[in-house]
C-alpha cells in the first residue's frame, strides 16, 4: 500500500518542481528582457489573482487525471517520469543564450528569419516563419534540440500530461479492431515534431506500428534520436506535408494529430482533417490536441487572446473562434467529441464504417 502512495507523492513532486521551475524562468526571462530590451517586451496586463486561482485549479485537475488513468493501465505509471533530464540540463544554457536573438526578432517584428540554405519552394509559405519567435523557425536543428524544453517551460511542465490526453480516446477508438492483432494496426502521428506523442503512444501501445510525418527534416532527426534507438520497433519517420499525405487511402486505423492546428491558417486546418478522413480506414479514428478555444474555456479568454500577443502565432486568433467540430463534420466524419483540461483541448472523430 505504501509504494502506491510513494509513486503518487514522487510524480506530484516532480510536477510542481516543474510548474516551479517554469515560472521561475519566465519570471527571470521578462525582466531581463525588460531591462535589456524593453522594446521587445509584449503589450499585456498582469493576471488577476482570481484568475490564477483558477489555472492553478485547472492544472490540478490535469494532474490528478494524469495519475488516475495511470492508475487505470491507460499507459505505464513510468511514463509519467521519463523525459531525457540529463539532456534538458545539457540544453538549458542554450535557451538563455538563445534569448538576445528572440527579443531582437520580437523588437523588429521579424517574423520571416529563416536560414539561408532553406529552399522555401519545397515548404507551403505560411510555414516559412518563426512560429513563437523560435531561432530558425522549425528549419534547424537548433530549434529541434531545444524544442521540448521550450515547451515545458512555456506550460509549466505540464506538456507531456497534455499529450496524454490523446491516449485513452485513441486506445478506445481501436477496439474498433479488436478482432485483429495488435500488430497489424497502424498509428500515424500528423506533425510528430520530435516524436514526444509518438514515444508517449509506444509506451501505451507497444505493439502497433507507429508512423510520423512532419514537413521538418529537422525535427524528424530529432524524432528518429528518441524513437529508433535499436531496443524497440522501428518508427516509420516521413517527412511529408499534412494536407497531402504520401499514404494510400483507408490505409491507417488510427490518426493522431497534437499541437498543430493552432498554427494553420483556416483553408489549411479543412485540408488536413479531409485528408485525415481519406487515409483512415473505415471505421478508424482520429483524435486531435490543441490549444482551448473560447467556447470551451471563457474564464481563459485573457490568456487565449494575450498568447499571440507574447509569441508569434499568426494564425491563433483565428483558430480559438474556429468550430473545430464543425470541420470534422463536414469533411464526414462522425462521433465527434470534445473536451478541455487545463491549456489542452481533445477532439476524438470516428470514420463511418
Amino acid at each position: 500500500m505504501a509504494s502506491p502512495n510513494l509513486a503518487k507523492f514522487a510524480y506530484q513532486t516532480l510536477q510542481q518542481g516543474k510548474s516551479l521551475a517554469g515560472l521561475a524562468h519566465k519570471e527571470l526571462s521578462s525582466k531581463l528582457m525588460e531591462l535589456v530590451a524593453p522594446e521587445a517586451m509584449p503589450n499585456t496586463k498582469p493576471l488577476t489573482r482570481e484568475l490564477i486561482l483558477q489555472l492553478r485549479r485547472s492544472m490540478a485537475a490535469l494532474e490528478q487525471l494524469d495519475w488516475s488513468e495511470a492508475e487505470q493501465g491507460i499507459y505505464p505509471k513510468a511514463q509519467l517520469f521519463e523525459a531525457p533530464w540529463l539532456e534538458w540540463a545539457a540544453k538549458y544554457p542554450l535557451i538563455w543564450l538563445d534569448l538576445p536573438s528572440t527579443w531582437e526578432r520580437r523588437k523588429k517584428r521579424n517574423t520571416r528569419d529563416i536560414p539561408e540554405r532553406v529552399v522555401p519552394d519545397i515548404y507551403p509559405d505560411y510555414y516559412l516563419q518563426n512560429f513563437h519567435h523560435q531561432t530558425d523557425g522549425y528549419l534547424s536543428n537548433h530549434s529541434a534540440e531545444l524544442y521540448d524544453l521550450q515547451v515545458e517551460i512555456l506550460f509549466n511542465g505540464t506538456a507531456d500530461s497534455m499529450r496524454r490526453r490523446i491516449l485513452a480516446p485513441l486506445k478506445r477508438g481501436l477496439m474498433h479492431f479488436k478482432g485483429r492483432s495488435e500488430e497489424s494496426l497502424r498509428v500515424l502521428d500528423v506533425a510528430t515534431g520530435t516524436g514526444r506523442t509518438l514515444k508517449q503512444i509506444r509506451s501505451a501501445l507497444p505493439k502497433v506500428e507507429l508512423l510520423g510525418i512532419d514537413l521538418s527534416a529537422s525535427y524528424l532527426r530529432q524524432a528518429s534520436k528518441y524513437l529508433n534507438n535499436g531496443s524497440t520497433e522501428l518508427a516509420q519517420l516521413i517527412r511529408g506535408n499534412a494536407e497531402e499525405m504520401p499514404f494510400a487511402n483507408s490505409s491507417m486505423q488510427a490518426l493522431t494529430c497534437v499541437y498543430l492546428f493552432h498554427e494553420l491558417p483556416p483553408k489549411a486546418r479543412q485540408n488536413v482533417i479531409d485528408d485525415c478522413l481519406r487515409v483512415l480506414e473505415p471505421g478508424g479514428i482520429l483524435v486531435i490536441a490543441d490549444s482551448i478555444q473560447k467556447t470551451d474555456s471563457p474564464q481563459f479568454a485573457k490568456v487565449l487572446e494575450d498568447f499571440p500577443k507574447v509569441f508569434h502565432e499568426p494564425y491563433y486568433k483565428d483558430y480559438i473562434n474556429d468550430d473545430i467540430s464543425e470541420r470534422l463534420s463536414s469533411s464526414g466524419f462522425t462521433n465527434i467529441h470534445s473536451e478541455s483540461h487545463f491549456m489542452t483541448k481533445i477532439w476524438s472523430a470516428r470514420k463511418e464504417n
